[in-house]
């Protein structure tokens, strides 16, 4: 795997902003280093097996099995998607399910831990199944790249009831369908953890991860995994842009919150 320097440089981006059409330039199997310390890294295409557990967890969260919640946008002129021979209006369909445990919530007057209640719908199960195996396969590869962080993370989560926990090394995980997020840091995430993002695409351009701090782009292809501290820098994804009729662009995250550390004997 190539070996990428991470260097700050300076920008005019402020968390809020929406994060424009940037081409890649990560695109090949590398770690990430921040002062000589290895951070992250990227993979353009994972493992088999992960590739078959993916596909069934997209499969399954696209389907009627799983709740979510679903929002319907114009995006006007779409690039490259000609319907009836014209370019135009196309409505996308945003979607998004999370799953394991879900921190406090006092603006909406809940101070207390729960898990999803995903959890509780039957026909979810083939779903939470699938990405419950996609992130114990995940912490195969962090502990086989990354041994020092695997180390730091299992650690931590001796911290972290079983109940919170999703996997060993993550207490959450959701799936965002079409949505380009906007600039943000992670704010909620145990420090020193690494965020998991696996890709799921087709027909669609973009939905890549821009880190503005080091003018990073990362393409997150189909089928790609991307190993990160998301609570470090500031981030977003470029838009998405579907190249034909149902082209999309999904990501399956698994995420550590420190909630559960702090509050995690709340019930």
């Amino acid at each position: 795997m190539k070996r990428i320097d991470l260097i700050s440089i300076k920008h005019n981006y402020k968390i809020g902003d929406k994060c424009p059409y940037i081409e890649p330039n990560i695109i090949d199997d590398c770690i990430f280093f921040d002062n000589e310390v290895p951070i992250g890294f990227y993979i353009n295409k994972m493992p088999d097996k992960m590739c078959k557990i993916a596909d069934l967890a997209n499969a399954e969260f696209k389907s009627n099995n799983v709740p979510k919640t679903v929002l319907n946008r114009m995006d006007g002129i779409i690039q490259g998607y000609k319907k009836n021979g014209k370019r135009g209006e196309s409505s996308v369909k945003q979607m998004s399910a999370i799953i394991g445990s879900i921190p406090p919530k006092p603006a909406f007057k809940r101070s207390y831990c729960q898990i999803s209640s995903v959890h509780t719908v039957k026909s979810a199960r083939n779903f939470i199944k699938s990405m419950l195996m996609l992130a114990i396969e995940s912490e195969k590869l962090i502990k086989e790249i990354l041994p020092i962080q695997y180390e730091i993370q299992n650690k931590i989560f001796k911290s972290v009831p079983s109940k919170w926990k999703f996997g060993n090394l993550f207490t959450s995980s959701i799936s965002n369908y079409n949505i380009s997020a906007p600039f943000h840091i992670d704010t909620g995430n145990i420090i020193g953890a690494v965020n998991v993002i696996i890709c799921k695409k087709n027909n669609s351009n973009g939905g890549d991860l821009h880190i503005p701090d080091y003018n990073a782009t990362i393409g997150q292809k189909d089928n790609s995994i991307l190993v990160y501290p998301a609570w470090k820098n500031m981030h977003g994804v470029t838009p998405i842009i579907p190249t034909h009729e149902g082209g999309y662009r999904n990501s399956l995250i698994f995420y550590p919150l420190k909630a559960f550390i702090e509050e995690g004997s709340i019930t």
